[in-house]
């Protein structure tokens, strides 16, 4: 019997969840990542095998509930048990809350809260038949603190840690581990580069995240014993003013 595990990675972009999705792939991990594109999934998968590990790509709306419980089921079914489930989806946009429309306000949500309530619904249904399993919520500052112009960003993210919070209540002692990580910090991406360089130019002093580091403390955490689980912990960089 196959003894192959496979992680799902919601939201594998070019930084965190692509690094996070070639880590747990190089300990042999089967890799599922998603996106709503399919086609920005390819060099991903491309460089997750190239390597030697095995990674697929799927395109998934995560606010769609349908589209998230066939995914799963698909995974299942097809590919391998699901032992660890990632929300990565960030959803980051600043608008003053007079200008913020209905839409806006609703469409972060639905990103950055609903999709990853999808997720881990789903997950735990999988994980729980089994006993054991690891669901992990990236979260950001606005998660513990509102400021200007973050209004709907900071209402999601405040709401995805509730959630996570919840869930690590009902399914720690099922043997579920739950994590909420923030993420406060510049991560090197093409993104940070372009728009701030001055930030940027600090990568020669560790002033901006390397994602494959993030990635690590993804894996430390699916990795902890349950009598010293962390269910919530921040990541960022010396030079982070907080």
């Amino acid at each position: 019997m196959s003894n192959k595990k496979a992680i799902l990675v919601v939201g594998a972009g070019d930084a965190t969840g692509g690094a996070i999705a070639r880590r747990f792939a190089r300990e042999g991990y089967i890799a599922c990542v998603t996106r709503r594109s399919a086609d920005k999934l390819t060099p991903l998968v491309e460089q997750i095998r190239a390597e030697g590990g095995e990674a697929y790509g799927f395109a998934c709306d995560a606010r769609k509930e349908d589209e998230t419980v066939a995914l799963i089921e698909r995974i299942e079914r097809e590919i391998a048990p699901l032992e660890v489930a990632i929300f990565n989806i960030g959803a980051n946009v600043r608008f003053s809350v007079l200008k913020t429309t209905s839409r806006v306000y609703f469409k972060v949500w639905e990103m950055a809260c609903f999709g990853g309530f999808l997720m881990g619904r789903e997950a735990a249904r999988v994980m729980l038949p089994r006993g054991h399993g690891s669901i992990f919520f990236t979260g950001a500052t606005a998660s513990l603190r509102g400021r200007d112009g973050m209004s709907a960003f900071a209402g999601a993210k405040h709401a995805l840690r509730a959630l996570a919070q919840s869930m690590a209540r009902e399914l720690g002692p099922k043997n579920i581990h739950v994590a909420h990580l923030v993420v406060d910090a510049a991560i090197d991406t093409d993104f940070i580069r372009s728009n701030f360089p001055d930030r940027y130019a600090t990568k020669q002093d560790d002033g901006i995240v390397n994602p494959e580091h993030i990635a690590d403390t993804y894996w430390m955490l699916h990795q902890q014993p349950r009598d010293a689980w962390t269910h919530e912990l921040d990541i960022r960089p010396w030079i982070e003013p907080w």
